[in-house]
């Protein structure tokens, strides 16, 4: 599946009868509470010492998934564009991979204190 058939798909799902002002806001609120859920899960593992539920997380990041893919088709943004982009930012960013080595070179590009 592509993200824009799903974000298609997840549409039908949306209230329809929400202003655009009420369904930016809704989806926008909406994601930051799922996240939290996702957090809290992983909290109560980490910290708690409850057993990880992979299941009940994945169901959350599905929440999440659809919150994005709604927040986005608010604004009229492809998810699929949205996806490419970020890989072409992240390919730019550390085209070798990912480091800690190249992150902290990236923090002192963007500070100034490198040439």
């Amino acid at each position: 599946m592509h993200f824009d058939e799903y974000q298609t798909q997840a549409r039908r799902t949306l209230a329809a009868a929400l202003n655009p002002r009420d369904q930016l806001a809704m989806t926008a609120l909406g994601l930051v509470g799922e996240a939290g859920e996702c957090s809290e899960a992983i909290k109560k593992h980490l910290f708690h010492d409850h057993p990880l539920d992979r299941e009940a997380l994945a169901r959350e990041l599905g929440d999440v998934l659809w919150y994005v893919a709604m927040l986005a088709a608010s604004c009229d943004l492809s998810l699929d564009a949205i996806a490419a982009g970020n890989l072409a930012k992240l390919q730019a960013r550390y085209p070798q991979g990912f480091s800690g080595q190249a992150s902290r070179s990236r923090d002192e590009y963007k500070a100034g204190t490198t040439t």
